[in-house]
Parts: C-alpha cells; structure tokens; sequence
C-alpha cells in the first residue's frame, strides 16, 4: 500500500461513548454523568434557539447501572464478557444472570452487532489498576478509523503514556461491548484502584474522549487525515500465577523488578514472579516481550498476572469521509451483489 494512498470511509453519524460497563472503573460512570449533566443544560439553553444540525449524534451510555450503583465490577457475570453472537441472539431464562439481560439491552440500544443499524463507533470506557497509561484496545489492527483516533490522541496529549493494544480475535469471535458498533475500541487507562476516582485519571479519560470526539467532527467536515505508521502491540499470550497443586491459591506475586512496569520489554530469564517464600522465578519464554495488564485486580479470578505483546509498526493511509456520490456509488454496488 502506498503511503499517500487516500482511502475514503463512511461517515460516523453515530457514536456512543459508554462507562460503567465495570460499575467500580469510576472515571468512566463520572464522565458519561458529567456529559448526560452538560448535555441536558446546552439543550435547555438552547432549547428556543434555532441549532445547526450536529456533525455527528453522540449517545452517553451508562452500561452497567446496578453494578454502578453497588460500585462493584458486576453483579452476576462479567458483562464485558456477554457479547457474543450466542449470547445476544441465544435463548434466554427468566433465571437469566442480570447481565445477559442487560448486555441484550444494549445490543438492542446500540446494534444489533454485526448489522448495517449498528452505531458507526462505540467508545467504551475503562480503568485498570495497571500501570498502563492511556491504552486503546481494538480487535482489528487494520480499522483505519480507530488506528488514526488513535495517532490523533498521540499528537494531542504528548505527556500521557499511550499504547494501541490489539487483541487478535481471528480464530474467535469479540465479546466486549466495543465489538456491537461497525467501529470500536476500549479507552483502557490507569493506574487507578477499582471504586476510586483520581483526578489525573478522570481528565486525562475526558481529554482524550473530547479530543476523539473532535477527530471525528474533523473527519465528518471533509478533513483529509495524512497516513503514517503507529506502534501496534498486539497480544499473544496471558499468563497465570504460580499456583498452589492442590488448593490451587496462588503462591507468588509479580516480582518487584516487573511491577508497574508495564511495556516495558521482558527478556527470557528476567524476575518475573516471586513466591511469598522470597524465591525469585523467571521468565522462561523464548522471546523478549511487552507485559501489559500487570498485576491489574480484575484478572486475579480470571487466571491473569500480566500479558504479553509483540509491538509492530504499521503503517495506516490518509483517510477522509465518503463524499455523497462515492456513497451511493458504493450502495448501488452492493446492491447489486445482493442480485
């Protein structure tokens, strides 16, 4: 692919910014309360003046609320985990866990996933306990869309420590709530404790969502965005703690050399554990590695210490916006592969 290769795509006329989808990941619930709060006073002060049409409709999402309300990860199951195509379209029990329940709602609110009336992004919203900066975590490390937000975020917060993760899902399907829009990604930062709120966290979350927002004004307006090459981390393996044969209670912690220092490059024989009789265990793999999601709380119950990544440069062209005619041209196109 040529650099100065201009491919053109869909408008976003639809986006949904959601949080809450872990009722304890604060900085999210707080931002999508603070909008819904901001967007309901522009509308009553606007309410008698004539408006310009919006560039593009944005729906705040509170996606977990009773989790919210108990300010815990989830009620009955991890609602993160309920997307899938089994899951949504599945049958369902009245003795159903809350969140299959809700995880439908929202399918329904913002899809349905895989659909042409599915919303064009979905942006959700997340805190780790992680040392991990300001991450956007997609499923496709070739949606031009979410790899130029993200190198717009880079430009337009050069302080905040910023990662692309990709999850290769090529052998599996998505199962988050970002995977129901055509376009999507988490907004993954910290570290932050699960049921705080620390201001650093929450502005750095409602900067980089403004400025995406702004990202998407500007491509919806005509701006042609120039192509370039990102860093792309992509996950190859998860690993466990040491665990105990029997109990099966783990019986090590991240190493102190390891901790907090996450993407930063693990080499083969680097402390990786330490076991709570003071022994030093390494890293056995046969290639250096980025650990990402280390030590993160949420992934104790999930059999998680940390992740592992191989970073890649990729290359992304200029995009701009589908003009009117290209639009139909493709529409007309389609249909005639329907026939």
């Amino acid at each position: 692919m040529e650099v100065d290769e201009v491919v053109c795509l869909p408008r976003l006329s639809r986006v949904a910014v959601c949080g809450g989808t872990h009722g304890n990941e604060l900085s999210g619930v707080y931002l999508v309360r603070e909008l819904l709060k901001a967007r309901k006073e522009a509308m009553e002060k606007k309410k008698e003046e004539e408006e310009e049409e919006e560039p593009a409709s944005v729906l705040m999402v509170l996606s977990n609320p009773r989790a919210t309300q108990h300010c815990r990860r989830y009620v009955d199951a991890d609602l993160n985990r309920c997307f899938t195509h089994a899951t949504l379209n599945g049958p369902v029990s009245d003795m159903a866990p809350y969140e299959m329940v809700r995880a439908r709602e929202l399918n329904t609110l913002l899809g349905p996933k895989g659909s042409g009336e599915a919303v064009d992004l979905v942006c959700d919203l997340h805190n780790t306990t992680a040392n991990m900066g300001l991450c956007l975590i997609a499923y496709s490390d070739c949606d031009w869309i979410c790899l130029h937000i993200f190198r717009h975020l880079q430009r337009q917060m050069p302080d905040v420590p910023m990662r692309f993760i990709h999850f290769d899902v090529s052998r599996k399907e998505s199962y988050s709530l970002d995977s129901v829009g055509k376009h999507g990604f988490a907004m993954e930062i910290g570290p932050q404790p699960h049921g705080v709120v620390r201001s650093n966290i929450y502005t750095a979350m409602k900067d980089g969502v403004q400025h995406m927002l702004d990202w998407i004004h500007s491509f919806n307006s005509g701006t042609t965005f120039e192509g370039g090459f990102v860093d792309v981390f992509t996950m190859v393996k998860h690993i466990d703690y040491p665990r105990d044969g029997q109990t099966h209670d783990i019986t090590a912690a991240i190493h102190p050399e390891l901790q907090d220092r996450d993407f930063c490059l693990l080499h083969p024989e680097d402390a990786l554990f330490q076991t709570f009789s003071g022994e030093t265990l390494r890293y056995k793999g046969i290639e250096p590695l980025f650990p990402f999601f280390v030590n993160e709380c949420a992934y104790y119950e999930k059999g998680i210490a940390l992740s592992l990544a191989r970073k890649r440069h990729v290359m992304i062209p200029a995009v701009r916006v589908q003009t009117e005619a290209e639009q139909q041209t493709d529409e007309q196109g389609f249909a005639s592969e329907e026939e």
